[in-house]
């Protein structure tokens, strides 16, 4: 009797252990479980960010490209200017320089550019989708934004040169400040050559994006 009622206290402590011990297991295992799906949210919700963010430079990038090529499309204005003594009529147009068709050109392609990825990351963005699918298409926005980018700041420093020439004139000649006369058409060519340089800036932006992008997946 005696020995049965040591085996029977016995088995009913281990007992207790065995349960105190799954209780706790199955508590760290939930505690475990509600961390991990936590860290998961918040991952997702950090990557949902940077979509977004590179929808907003993409769309700004296309905003200034666009605003850099209706300014440089409208800089035109006709005056009269005084050489010697004499008022000659004057007529200046964008199209009548080679480094303003160049601002022109470039414009147009990375409103281009911007425009097509803006759309195909809205739509993967309303799908709830990656919005750059893998590192082959993330390598290729990289070179296609450096691309850009050189192309806008190369555009906006030769419109710059032409354009410092029409306010300064030539040194030890008698050709004029042509701004102090075609005011509006050199305020829309400074107009444009900021969002020239400006758009370069977002494009560079993009790239700094595509970068991060790679260096996380």
């Amino acid at each position: 009797m005696v020995s049965g009622r040591k085996t029977t206290s016995l088995d009913t402590e281990v007992a207790d252990e065995k349960v105190v011990v799954v209780e706790n297991g199955t508590t760290g295992g939930s505690s475990g479980g509600s961390v991990r799906q936590a860290g998961e949210q918040k991952a997702a919700l950090m990557i949902r960010k940077a979509d977004v963010a590179q929808v907003v430079v993409r769309l700004l990038c296309m905003s200034t490209s666009l605003a850099a090529l209706l300014f440089m499309v409208t800089a035109k204005e006709s005056s009269t200017v005084s050489i010697y003594g004499f008022s000659l009529p004057v007529y200046s147009k964008w199209s009548f320089s080679d480094s303003f068709e160049y601002l022109v050109g470039v414009s147009a392609a990375v409103a281009a550019h911007s425009l097509l990825q803006l759309l195909l990351s809205t739509s993967r963005l309303l799908r709830k989708s990656p919005v750059i699918p893998s590192r082959n298409h993330a390598w290729l926005l990289f070179a296609g934004d450096q691309l850009f980018a050189y192309a806008m700041m190369s555009a906006g420093s030769a419109a710059s040169g032409v354009s410092n020439l029409n306010r300064t004139g030539i040194r030890h000649t008698s050709l004029p400040n042509f701004c102090k006369t075609l005011q509006s058409f050199c305020d829309h060519v400074a107009i444009s050559i900021a969002f020239t340089f400006f758009g370069c800036f977002l494009l560079a932006v993009s790239a700094i994006q595509d970068v991060i992008w790679l260096s996380n997946n």
